[in-house]
């Protein structure tokens, strides 16, 4: 969206004290940990910005609370694999070589928004150690939703998810649909209902550059937008507005626990 698209889709500009506003309007307490998926156009015009819209989030949590994001870098990964867009095979051998190694303060992210990219540099920000689906995360308990990140299986039972689980986090779809949800990825997981990969990662080992070959889930989140669907209908989830967007938030565990027996009903076997 066009920052011009962004100034109609607004009645006035948006701002850290409204954001505030309609996110405790919302049901967002401070003190509790949260998982935002978000899109920053979908808010309207934000004055100031992706800036205004992580203080926000953190006037409303408070240090007592803890802000988590995905900071993912789908593009640090085997180009044999690359489809939006793909590469001829003739490059992968200079791309393996080259591409620079995995660092948690340096490598950007991909595909996850303006507000996403933001937060990963943000001061006080910690940051997961996986080369694809690195987790990025402000505040009180940041150091357990990072730590431990295995490289393997890299949204399962190793993952900051499966943390998030544990620290009874809730979900913010911020303008958003179900199928931006990586806690589905968890329940995919626990389903059963997938195949495995071989994939590949440049990684720092004693501070020299390695290509590290792994097996990791082949994750698919096309029908992600059906089961969040389904979920929403059961009543487990609160929606209402968050700037010009229309925002759900839901308890992480409620929404795992629901997408491992939708997908597991649902899901052909792997």
């Amino acid at each position: 969206m066009t920052e011009t698209r962004s100034i109609e889709n607004a009645p006035a500009p948006r701002t850290r004290r409204s954001l505030s506003d309609d996110l405790r309007r919302l049901g967002l307490r401070a003190g509790e940990a949260l998982l935002v998926h978000s899109s920053l156009s979908s808010l309207g015009w934000v004055c100031g910005g992706p800036v205004a819209v992580i203080q926000a989030l953190q006037d409303v949590l408070s240090p007592d609370g803890t802000l988590i994001m995905p900071a993912f870098s789908g593009d640090l990964s085997d180009p044999a694999y690359w489809q939006h867009p793909p590469v001829p095979d003739s490059w992968w051998p200079v791309i393996r070589e080259s591409m620079p190694a995995y660092e948690a303060a340096l490598t950007p992210t991909r595909g996850i928004g303006r507000i996403a990219e933001l937060f990963r540099s943000w001061p006080g920000v910690l940051r997961s150690d996986h080369p694809h689906d690195s987790f990025a995360a402000w505040g009180r308990q940041a150091e357990v939703v990072t730590a431990g990140h295995g490289l393997e299986r890299s949204l399962g039972e190793g993952s900051p998810l499966a943390r998030l689980v544990d620290l009874e986090a809730r979900v913010l779809l911020l303008g958003v649909g179900f199928d931006s949800c990586t806690a589905f990825h968890l329940a995919e997981e626990r389903s059963g209902r997938f195949d495995f990969i071989l994939q590949g990662a440049p990684l720092l080992a004693d501070g020299r550059r390695v290509w590290k070959s792994f097996r990791n889930v082949d994750y698919q989140s096309d029908d992600f937008a059906a089961c969040g669907q389904a979920f929403e209908a059961s009543g487990a989830v609160l929606r209402g507005p968050i700037g010009s967007s229309e925002s759900r938030l839901f308890a992480i565990r409620a929404g795992v626990d629901f997408a491992t027996a939708w997908l597991t009903e649902h899901r052909p076997p792997a």
